[in-house]
């Protein structure tokens, strides 16, 4: 296999950049069709699921509030995030592709990492809103205010756009001129940079800055929450309202655990045999499928707006049918 390749030049400094990417060690996989059915099944889930929930808080105005602009926001970057990297997951294995074009695989490095910073942090600023309506309720109001949570949001969206830029820019200001083999069957960040000639220092300094921000700090900050609200329910003197409260936050802390657990293992076990890895692949994107059913099914405010919603459409349905019938007998009578 002899890899295309093209120059840029910027600045009189000539940077060689290949054409494509090449991906080896994760073809002819014994049952691999069950893995393919599953993401299938996964993706489509996410996607149904995901939109169903932004519908819902969109078209009822009781839940525009704070919490669940939050919640939007976190079903936003699910979406995203299961769109830009399950369908190239999927379009691999379907389709036998070995390769992938180096604007591609710059892209995807870029939208992976970026919607799983994005949901990392939202989930800090869900932890701060159980917080604050836990430990101080009768102020809750005054200072989980929609602007604050927009502005929190808006923040997060730019510093990890901003950090998650800057890295993969980095990278494409590098050369490729050795081996173009990808060991992996997604663009990850430490792949490509093992790829890139010359110095690579910054890049790994940025990264690693990166991970502490988006990997290591969001559950630590999520533990110091949780030990407050815990110390606030202790203070609680009825057992019934301590249950109440803690009820609130189960929804939150499963999607704490399935979300950062498989990225530690991931980044912290570097002995992971490719196979599960593979299955490793699949966990992250287990979040964006369980939030619309946390935040739906198990919620009693989103689960009577949708009953409520379902009402209203076959309310809406059954008088056009009747208005429909009357017609109909007008128009047999005037004939």
């Amino acid at each position: 296999m002899v890899p295309t390749v093209k120059a840029a030049t910027i600045s009189n400094v000539t940077f060689v950049r290949p054409a494509k990417f090449y991906f080896s060690g994760y073809f002819n996989i014994p049952h691999i069709t069950y893995f393919l059915i599953f993401m299938s099944f996964v993706y489509i889930m996410t996607v149904v699921g995901n939109v169903f929930l932004m519908s819902v808080i969109y078209l009822v105005k009781t839940l525009h509030s704070p919490k669940y602009i939050i919640v939007f926001n976190l079903a936003l970057a699910d979406l995203c995030g299961s769109c830009a990297s399950i369908p190239k997951v999927l379009d691999k294995f379907l389709f036998d592709r070995s390769d992938i074009v180096y604007e591609d695989c710059l892209s995807y490095m870029f939208f992976f990492y970026f919607f799983t910073d994005v949901q990392s942090w939202t989930l800090v600023i869900m932890a701060y809103d159980r917080l604050i309506a836990i430990c101080f309720p009768l102020r809750y109001h005054s200072i989980v205010t929609k602007p604050a949570i927009a502005a929190m949001l808006l923040l997060v969206w730019i510093v990890i756009m901003s950090i998650t830029a800057c890295i993969v820019g980095l990278l494409d200001r590098h050369s490729f001129c050795g081996s173009l083999v990808i060991q992996n069957f997604i663009c990850g960040m430490g792949s490509i940079r093992n790829l890139a000639c010359g110095d690579t220092s910054l890049i790994s300094n940025i990264a690693e800055l990166s991970f502490v921000l988006n990997v290591i700090l969001p559950p630590v900050l999520i533990a110091l929450t949780y030990i407050c609200i815990a110390i606030a329910l202790s203070r609680v003197a009825s057992p019934k309202e301590r249950l109440k409260a803690a009820k609130t936050c189960t929804s939150h802390l499963i999607l704490v655990a399935v979300c950062f657990i498989p990225l530690w293992y991931v980044n912290l076990i570097s002995d992971i045999d490719h196979d599960a890895d593979i299955i490793l692949s699949i966990l992250p994107n287990m979040p964006p499928l369980l939030n619309p059913i946390l935040y739906s099914l198990k919620t009693e405010d989103v689960l009577n707006c949708i009953k409520r919603l379902c009402n209203n459409m076959l309310s809406n349905i059954s008088m056009s049918k009747k208005v429909f019938t009357a017609m109909l007998t007008k128009w047999k009578v005037l004939k």
